[in-house]
């Protein structure tokens, strides 16, 4: 059996497909150490992994990014988000380079498994000449030469003139990253005594093996995608039993009556609850619908007063919620998002920050919900975007059809199966 190493960054979203990673291994005998911030270690405990702490590489809680990176503030916009990349991602990879070498120094590894923006396991895994896998725990992030760049608010071209834009962008893309996102790449690589590179962010990505999130459908058609690029479906671990709330039944009982339900999430690091909760809830009040929010951990009396029709909780568990689910109303989180297609539900969504524009784009792109274009909607606009998804239901035939492909790719299991051909070549 081998000795594998599964880094998460410490992000709720992150660690949610890398314990599925870690227990599927974990399961299969091998050892198995889970290389991720102190507040999640326990999760990874609960599915066969033993912890490896970050020590060199500056931890922190992603509930509260800016106590640890005041430049972050509140992660909003292009300052934000730019801020979020050199100080978190770029900023702790050279720690955890070093973190990684010191325990293989310790005790050889056979594999570095990696949350694809845990930057610093490519260093590692570069220093030793040790192959490492990369899981894309957002929508895949590689460049096409047939796409629009990843990031860019902009759908796939359908004709000449939309191809020459994609290469123009491309070509605009190229010129900003080698002022602006390259020298902090090359930072970071310099603290880990590597030299300069001008891969861009691409050659942070294994070349050896990556497990992409979703299927063929969820995601852009591209005739360059290279062989060594897999989509395994959805990666999560089987939720564990939770109290539910004393309304639970009322939730049994709506969909039994025929009333839609509506289910209404930001998240676990977007909790600004004015940018969507309270706007969906304000636009479903009076509708003939149940609502059910969850607020991600904060306290549900923060909410305030709500209608007759809404229920919250901090937490609720997908696999339970889901099938009750007539629309899911979201942020834009990758993996919850997953959740509702394997699930059949369509989607709302309204994302503004990191890579939830991306997914935004997918799902409308993809069929299976709306794109609301902003992280703020207003009440009507929420409430019109749900309207449309119960009314029209070609959008839940086709998360159901994408549901039923997510299933069949095989999820841990697929992965699992391509990290031990990995580990035998």
């Amino acid at each position: 059996m081998a000795r594998i190493v599964v880094a998460s960054m410490p992000f709720a979203g992150h660690v949610g497909a890398m314990t599925a990673v870690a227990g599927e291994l974990a399961g299969r005998g091998h050892e198995v150490l889970a290389y991720t911030g102190a507040k999640y270690a326990q999760r990874f405990a609960a599915v066969g992994a033993r912890w490896l702490p970050w020590q060199q590489a500056t931890d922190f809680d992603d509930s509260d990014l800016a106590a640890t990176f005041p430049p972050v503030g509140d992660g909003k916009g292009l300052r934000g988000g730019m801020a979020n990349v050199e100080h978190v991602l770029l900023g702790t990879g050279a720690g955890q380079a070093a973190d990684l070498l010191a325990e293989a120094s310790r005790e050889p590894v056979d594999l570095f498994v990696t949350d694809h923006l845990a930057f610093g396991v490519a260093l590692a895994g570069e220093t030793l000449g040790l192959p490492w896998a990369s899981v894309a725990v957002t929508p895949l992030p590689l460049e096409s030469r047939e796409l629009p760049p990843p990031g860019f608010p902009a759908l796939p071209a359908r004709g000449p003139l939309g191809r020459v834009r994609d290469r123009a962008l491309r070509s605009v893309l190229h010129a900003v990253a080698a002022r602006v996102v390259d020298p902090m790449l090359n930072r970071m690589r310099a603290a880990a005594g590597l030299p300069a590179s001008t891969g861009g962010m691409d050659s942070l990505l294994s070349p050896h093996l990556v497990l992409a999130q979703g299927v063929p459908g969820l995601d852009y058609p591209r005739g360059d995608l290279p062989p060594h690029v897999h989509f395994v479906g959805r990666l999560a671990v089987a939720a564990s039993p939770q109290e539910l709330p004393a309304w639970w039944p009322e939730v049994v009982a709506a969909r039994a009556d025929g009333i839609p339900v509506v289910h209404v999430t930001q998240g676990t690091l977007d909790v600004d609850f004015t940018d969507l909760l309270k706007p969906a809830i304000a636009g479903l009040a009076g509708e003939r619908v149940l609502v059910v929010c969850t607020t991600g951990g904060a306290p549900v009396d923060a909410l305030g007063p709500v209608p007759d029709n809404v229920r919250a909780a901090r937490f609720l568990p997908h696999d339970q919620l889901l099938p009750l689910t007539d629309v899911m109303v979201t942020n834009g989180g990758w993996n919850g998002v997953l959740a509702a297609v394997q699930a059949g539900v369509p989607l709302v969504v309204a994302g503004a920050s990191l890579d939830k524009p991306e997914v935004a784009r997918r799902v409308a792109w993809s069929g299976v919900g709306r794109n609301l274009h902003t992280g703020r909607p207003g009440a009507a606009r929420v409430r019109r975007a749900v309207r449309h998804l119960l009314e029209r239901p070609e959008h839940a035939r086709r998360s159901r059809e994408l549901g039923a492909k997510l299933a069949a790719a095989g999820g841990a299991s697929t992965a699992g199966d391509l990290l031990e051909e990995l580990i035998a070549a």
